[in-house]
């Protein structure tokens, strides 16, 4: 019974001590929960602020970038404002100048009418005067000589024909004379615009080409063994391979840049590619071949497009292409002739001629150059006969033809175009030369004529292309200068290096001079 008893207290002291142990456990969990609310509250509440200030910087760096933009934007409007003001400050200042020719045009023109009105009330004068001076010799004639009406009629006539013949080439000179003044004007104004609407960047080419290695060994490799793969590429592409001590690099060294491009990009080939023996070398080459035909192509296409010129022969095309590898004096044949192109063009136009025919005569003039080094002639010559074969016109042929005087100047097209080659090539930068080798080439020239006996002086002029040799005529007779003329071109072409063509002029002139005292 006391068992039961104590079991039963205890029991009841279990339970109640598990009441009371459940309560604070609860009771703890109650206040852990509560603080860990709390301090995720916190630290969402932090959270809340570190995210508000990242878009509050977020919002302002935005705000300074759109800034920065309109900034930009505004500027650049504001620069584009301020070239479109210039410009038409420009084209005011143009016209203003262009009415202001026009205004003393016109004010020459008044003059001019009215010294010829003047000029004509003299002229009705004199007439008066004459037939008056006739009447009165008539009557002395009559009275003084034994000659008949006639016969004093014909010498007052003789008499009267001399003085108006005098009269009139007075007049005829005068007016020549301020014909040339105002043509001369009048070109300068014209070549003048001509150079200022034509603006092209110059390159001067050189004859070698470097090739880049990634390392010093392919250079071995690129020798091959025995040299066999230095000699294939040689005879495939027709150059010379330099290979010395210059680190990471090959020399191609050729005359002809159409070879000299393709053994570049055939050489490149082969060292991405890793495989060099002569097979390989070969088929490169003659795959880089006809890559190289069709951006001669190209090329030609996008020259005839760049300059407006269209309904050309495809034969022309490639040869205009070829231009693109062709250079004289250092000068891009390709670019000097699109440049020739634009220039006689604007003159042209200028002079109130076809101006799309002006560019095509331009663009065409030296095509004689892609193929001046396989046929015998001057490359105007060849040209003419090239732009004939392909059914160009006659004002074309002929103005290609007479470029460098060698023909007849039989049209205003063939003057222009003169004029417009020799500007682009003298344009600063057009063609290169340092002057040592310049002054040299010169002086060999020079010496080269004064050789030969009979010669009293010797100018090389049009930067080294002539050479004009001035006789003694007393010694040199006109047969031997033509013979002079022949040898002195033969001198040259043994003892000099020189691209393009050099012309030989031998002048023979003999002057009697008297003094009246």
């Amino acid at each position: 019974m006391l068992s039961t008893i104590i079991f039963i207290v205890a029991g009841g002291i279990l339970i109640s001590a598990g009441y009371f142990i459940r309560k604070y456990m609860a009771e703890r969990k109650i206040q852990d929960a509560e603080a860990k609310a709390k301090y995720i509250l916190e630290q969402a509440k932090k959270e809340i602020q570190g995210r508000k200030r990242e878009v509050e910087l977020e919002a302002k760096d935005l705000l300074y970038r759109m800034r920065q933009d309109f900034e930009k934007e505004t500027k650049d409007r504001r620069s584009e404002v301020s070239n479109l003001e210039k410009r038409l400050t420009q084209k005011e200042e143009n016209i203003d100048r262009r009415l202001e020719l026009l205004e003393r045009k016109e004010k020459e023109i008044e003059s001019r009418q009215e010294n010829a009105r003047r000029q004509e009330e003299a002229i009705k004068n004199k007439e008066g005067q004459l037939h008056s001076l006739i009447a009165e010799e008539k009557e002395r004639l009559q009275k003084i000589s034994s000659l008949s009406a006639e016969e004093a009629k014909q010498i007052l006539l003789n008499r009267l024909s001399e003085e108006l013949n005098n009269e009139k080439a007075a007049l005829i000179k005068k007016e020549e004379e301020e014909l040339q003044a105002v043509a001369q004007k009048k070109a300068q104004e014209v070549i003048s615009l001509a150079i200022q609407r034509c603006s092209a960047e110059h390159t001067v080419e050189t004859t070698v080409s470097v090739v880049t290695l990634p390392n010093d060994e392919m250079k071995g490799r690129v020798i091959g063994r025995e040299g066999r793969n230095i000699r294939a590429l040689e005879m495939a592409t027709g150059v010379d391979v330099i290979i010395d001590d210059t680190p990471g690099a090959v020399t191609i060294s050729c005359f002809d840049t159409v070879r000299r491009e393709i053994a570049r990009l055939s050489l490149e080939k082969l060292i991405s590619d890793g495989r060099i023996h002569p097979g390989r070398i070969e088929e490169i080459v003659e795959k880089t071949k006809k890559e190289m035909n069709e951006k001669i192509r190209e090329e030609g296409e996008h020259a005839a497009f760049e300059v407006g010129i269209d309904r050309l022969h495809p034969e022309l095309i490639k040869l205009l292409g070829r231009l693109k590898y062709r250079t004289s004096f250092g000068q891009n044949a390709l670019q000097h002739s699109k440049e020739v192109a634009f220039i006689l063009g604007t003159m042209a136009s200028e002079l109130g001629l076809d101006f799309k025919l002006g560019r095509r005569i331009g663009l065409l003039h030296d095509i004689g150059k892609a193929v001046d080094h396989q046929v015998e002639g001057t490359h105007a010559k060849i040209g003419a006969e090239l732009l004939k074969k392909f059914n160009e016109s006659a004002e074309v042929q002929s103005s290609v033809a007479a470029h460098h005087e060698e023909a007849e100047l039989n049209s205003l097209y063939a003057i222009l175009t003169l004029a417009a080659d020799a500007i682009s090539a003298a344009r600063p930068g057009a063609r290169r030369e340092t002057l040592e080798t310049y002054i040299k080439r010169l002086d060999k020239l020079e010496s080269i004529a004064n050789l030969f006996k009979g010669v009293e002086k010797s100018y090389a002029i049009q930067a080294g292309r002539e050479i004009r040799v001035i006789v003694q005529p007393e010694k040199i007779s006109d047969a031997e200068a033509v013979n002079l003329a022949r040898d002195i071109r033969k001198k040259i072409e043994e003892g000099m290096e020189y691209p393009g063509q050099i012309k030989v002029t031998v002048i023979r002139e003999m002057r009697a001079i008297e003094f009246a005292k």
